[in-house]
């Protein structure tokens, strides 16, 4: 069941849904709210490293580099390009209850993508939300720090989960502050008997 805007602060003052820091009133919608773009990005390095290999071990966050957008300025992603982002806010989520993080139409009307993949968030998630930011456009596009860049929708499961996501042995990203890099490699290396 998705919860309602209602719901949705209902669980926020019960403390099954905690976002900070607090959301002001116009980032609610009818079921969702608007979390904002962080400072911080994670940028391929393509002149460096002609191909991402999960096999390699020594992982792929050493192929990106760290930008931090100075208060005021924009990040301008380029057409095609992709990059790693944080939103602004943290979330942290009970064990009977699972976000979905989704893009805003206004941002994909001008191109641009928010998660390939990445969209569910665990019950037990805590955290900020790593976007992988993708431009689909023929134009660059400025994204500034603090604009309502993605939204999260959640639902309520039938029964607590057994395992919340920050108890579970080897999560990858339970806690995180800044856009982690994918911890595929290594992982991949184990299932094929290189490490």
């Amino acid at each position: 069941m998705v919860l309602s805007d209602r719901d949705i602060k209902r669980y926020i003052a019960e403390g099954k849904i905690k976002i900070s820091p607090e959301l002001p009133p116009e980032q609610f919608g009818s079921c969702s709210v608007d979390f904002r773009l962080g400072d911080e990005f994670s940028v391929f390095e393509h002149s460096r490293f002609a191909f991402v290999d999960p096999r390699h071990k020594t992982g792929i966050e050493e192929m990106m580099r760290r930008v931090i957008v100075q208060p005021g300025d924009p990040f301008i992603l380029q057409p095609r390009d992709f990059v790693l982002a944080i939103t602004e806010e943290k979330l942290e989520l009970d064990s009977d209850v699972l976000g979905r993080l989704e893009g805003r139409s206004s941002l994909g009307r001008i191109g641009i993508i928010v998660h390939g993949t990445a969209g569910l968030f665990d019950p037990g998630w805590t955290g900020k939300a790593t976007l992988e930011l993708s431009n689909l456009s023929r134009m660059p596009v400025a994204l500034y720090p603090g604009m309502r860049i993605c939204s999260f929708t959640f639902e309520q499961l039938s029964t607590p989960v057994d395992v919340p996501y920050r108890d579970k042995p080897g999560n990858k990203y339970a806690g995180q502050s800044s856009p982690l890099a994918s911890r595929l490699a290594g992982e991949v290396s184990k299932k094929l008997g290189d490490g």
